[in-house]
This record gives C-alpha cells, sequence and structure tokens, in this order.
C-alpha cells in the first residue's frame, strides 16, 4: 500500500540560519540538508519493487533558511501520556537548541498534557530558560508534567493564539501525536502560521515510521534485570515458576526484546500472538511438560514466563465499552489471570511455587540511560530544525539509519507491532525454546 509522505511547509524559508554550517553538499565540512534530500522507505528489494521510483520519506536536519525569525519567534513544549524514561532530556535539548544555536529567547512549557492549554484547569504555563532546564536529564518523570485524554482542539489553538506560541513541541505517544494532528488540523483551518513537531514517546516502541522510540531502550533494559531476579528466583525452588508481567498494550517489544538479552526466559506470550491455555499445546501443558522433562533428566526443574499486558485478552473476555482517558479500551489484568490459572491447573498435579511480579511502573519513571539520553538530543535536535524551517504536521522519525520527518496523518494510521511469521519473532522462540505450536488454537 502506498503511503504518503509529504511534509507541510508554512511558507517560503527566506530567513539564513544562524548556524554555521555549509549549504555545499559536497564539501567535507558540515553541511546543511536539503529539502530534496529523501530516505528510502524499503530498502529491500524482493519481485516486483518500484525500483525506478520507490518511496523515500524527507530527511531530517538543519536547514540553511529558516521559515521563522528566531529574535521574534516564541515556542511551547508540551508532554502528554503515560512517564517514560528521557522526557526531561528532551525537553532540556530543545529549551538549549533554541536558545543558544539558534536564539529563540521566549519558550513556554505547557502542564499537565494537553490539559495546561484549557483555561478551565488553571495550570499556570512554565517559563523555560536554561538555568531552569539545564540539570533535569537527571531526573525521571516529566519536568512539565503529564495527563491523558484529548482536549478540545480549538481551544488548544486558542491558548496558542493568546500567548503568540509559533512552534509547538508536542512529546507524546500515538494519542498525544493524534492529538497533535488534530491541532495541526485546526491551525490550518484558521489560516494560522503555526509549527506543530511531534517528537515520538512510548516505552512500548509502537510508533510506526520510527525504528525506536526514546525511552524503550531504558526499559527493556531494566526489564532485563526484573528477569534476571526473576530466574533466580524461580531457581530458588523446587519447581519454582516466576509469571513476569510487563508493559506493552498492543506490542510485545519489552517482553520479546528482555527475553532475548535473558534466554532464561522459558516462555514470551505477546499481544501480537494468540496463544491457547487448555489442551495438548496449551501454555498450561506445555509448562508441566517442560517441568517434568527437567525432572526427569535430574535437571533443576523451574520455569520463567515472560507476558506483556495486553496478550491473552481473548482468553478473558473484553470489557464492555470501557475505556481510559486516552480513550484505549480498558484491558482485562492478564498477569493476575495466567496466576489463577496456573495455580488452579497445577494444585493436584506438581507442586509449584509460584511466584508473580509486575516492574512496570518502576521501570516508566527512570531516568534515561547513556543510550537513550543520546537518542533523546537527537530527536530534538532535529524537531528544533523541523520547527525553526517551518515544517509543521510531521513527527520526527528515525529509519535506515537517518532521522526522518513524517506526517502525523501518515504516523496516525497504523502501530508498529512484532510480525509473527518475522525472523525477530523467530529468534524469540528458538532463544526460549517454547514450542510454536502454543499459538495455533486447537481445532
Amino acid at each position: 500500500m502506498k503511503k504518503e509522505f509529504s511534509v507541510k511547509q508554512l511558507g517560503a524559508a527566506q530567513i539564513p540560519s544562524p548556524l554555521p554550517l555549509s549549504s555545499n553538499s559536497k564539501q567535507k565540512e558540515l553541511h546543511f540538508v536539503q529539502d530534496d534530500a529523501r530516505i528510502l522507505h524499503d530498502v529491500t528489494v524482493f519481485p516486483g519493487s518500484n525500483t525506478k521510483n520507490p518511496q523515500s520519506i524527507e530527511q531530517a536536519g538543519p536547514r540553511s533558511h529558516l521559515y521563522f525569525d528566531a529574535s521574534k519567534v516564541k515556542a511551547g513544549i508540551v508532554t502528554c501520556g503515560g512517564l517514560c524514561p528521557g522526557i526531561n532530556d528532551v525537553i532540556r535539548s530543545i529549551v538549549m537548541q533554541l536558545y543558544h544555536n539558534y536564539g529563540v529567547k521566549r519558550i513556554q512549557g505547557f502542564r499537565y498534557g494537553f490539559q495546561g492549554f484549557i483555561p478551565a484547569y488553571k495550570h499556570e504555563i512554565l517559563e523555560l530558560t536554561p538555568a531552569l532546564v539545564k540539570n533535569i536529564h537527571n531526573l525521571g518523570g516529566s519536568l512539565l508534567s503529564s495527563s491523558r485524554g484529548p482536549q478540545d482542539p480549538m481551544e488548544i489553538v486558542d491558548c496558542l493564539e493568546r500567548n503568540n506560541i509559533r512552534i509547538l513541541f508536542c512529546i507524546g505517544g500515538d494519542g498525544t501525536l493524534r492529538g497533535a494532528h488534530a491541532i495541526a488540523e485546526e491551525v490550518e483551518r484558521r489560516k494560522e502560521k503555526m509549527s506543530i513537531i511531534g517528537i515520538p514517546k512510548t516505552i512500548d516502541n509502537d510508533i510506526p515510521f520510527c525504528v525506536k522510540t526514546f525511552g524503550f531502550e531504558t526499559a527493556f533494559s531494566k526489564a532485563v534485570e526484573a528477569v534476571q531476579a526473576a530466574h533466580s528466583e524461580a531457581f530458588g525452588y523446587n519447581y519454582g515458576v516466576v509469571l513476569i508481567k510487563l508493559m506493552g498494550r498492543d506490542s510485545g517489544f519489552i517482553a520479546a526484546n528482555a527475553s532475548l538479552a535473558c534466554p532464561d526466559v522459558n516462555f514470551v506470550l505477546i499481544p501480537e500472538v494468540p496463544f491457547t491455555l487448555e489442551g495438548e499445546k496449551g501454555l498450561l501443558r506445555s509448562l508441566e511438560r517442560r517441568l517434568e522433562t527437567q525432572q526427569k533428566e535430574g535437571r533443576h526443574p523451574h520455569s520463567v514466563i515472560v507476558v506483556a499486558e495486553g496478550a491473552g485478552q481473548n482468553l478473558m473476555g473484553k470489557r464492555k465499552n470501557e475505556k481510559d482517558a486516552s480513550g484505549n479500551v480498558r484491558f482485562n489484568d492478564i498477569g493476575t489471570f495466567l496466576k489463577d490459572e496456573i495455580i488452579a491447573y497445577f494444585k493436584d498435579r506438581l507442586p509449584i511455587s509460584l511466584k508473580f511480579i509486575e516492574p512496570s511502573y518502576m521501570i516508566r519513571s527512570l531516568p534515561a540511560n547513556p543510550h537513550d539520553s543520546i537518542f533523546c538530543y537527537y530527536l530534538a535536535d532535529h524537531a528544533v530544525h523541523a520547527g525553526m524551517a517551518g515544517k509543521t504536521d510531521m513527527m520526527v522519525g528515525y529509519w535506515n539509519g537517518h532521522f526522518t520527518h513524517v506526517p502525523l496523518g501518515t504516523v496516525t494510521k497504523e502501530k508498529k507491532r512484532i510480525n509473527p511469521h518475522g525472523e525477530f519473532w523467530r529468534q524469540v522462540l528458538f532463544s526460549t525454546g517454547q514450542p510454536g505450536d502454543m499459538y495455533s488454537p486447537e481445532k
């Protein structure tokens, strides 16, 4: 399916950039990125590929000419949705880049997510300066705080107009990016000249056209520590079983990556791949066979199970029209459900010792690790370049080794998920040794 990758531009960029870069891309020194620089969407060539006119995405980077005059423009920053390692790194980098490299002296932070734009909530606007943000990268959470749920785009744009905000940086996940797109559409309807730039933030790593999102690296690194501890706990008991529930509503990237990084995991359950409980091919019988085989072979019988929060919802039945503040369907608790089912199944079979661990909220509020901090800097850096150049209704992505500009209308149409028939999931199955047919419901 052909995707739309044309990025909107507020108007002609005519103001020379103050950055000390070269306009000649052929020179060896640092240079500006031309608007016609593109990154291939698909680098794989296969039968039927359009090799003459392949799809491509606009490359991010500093432009030689700006749309906004730094001495006159005023910028805003908002953070929405769940907390995530690295939010403060992004805020800091945006402020420092705007202030020191472009000379933008007026930067405002809107507190408590999109609520910060709505007068009824009476949230004060925070003036962001280099002095205020210089140390926030050492802290978890968000300097601006957050909230979930949509707000009226008309009221948001009213607030932007009252405060003379010309560039708005929206840091958040799929819900935030949908909100940013709605804001951009309202701005366009009013024929205002405002740049709306999205910066992808989600621990779940489910934003499309972005190989990874900030915070993901920190999250699954800490999840690995939990898995390692879980293995020690399981191994410490005869027939020890530990069940760990990790984040991942619609995508199981944290669970799968943590399991690859810690090969002590024996079963990984993710939202993308339905599994069964009952029957010879179900999870319960597969777990029992593993413990029995270990015992027969003279090995210590134990097992570690990692489950993403969105897995197995089909086994519990959907809640009726219950949604959270972000509009997501409220999920049943797969962790407690599996714990109860495993205990009940083994009651008269094997003397298992079951432990249930849920480290999610301890992970999401941590400061970013060094790798994520660097990635946060890159995302913020490219977001500022895009905003100053007059790009709008777009997200900074990371694709095929390059940072890119992706239209928000394209981003919000889908979610990134693990391909159950792909190489990555095959590697997970091989690493854990779990039976692949456990995921094919018996007829």
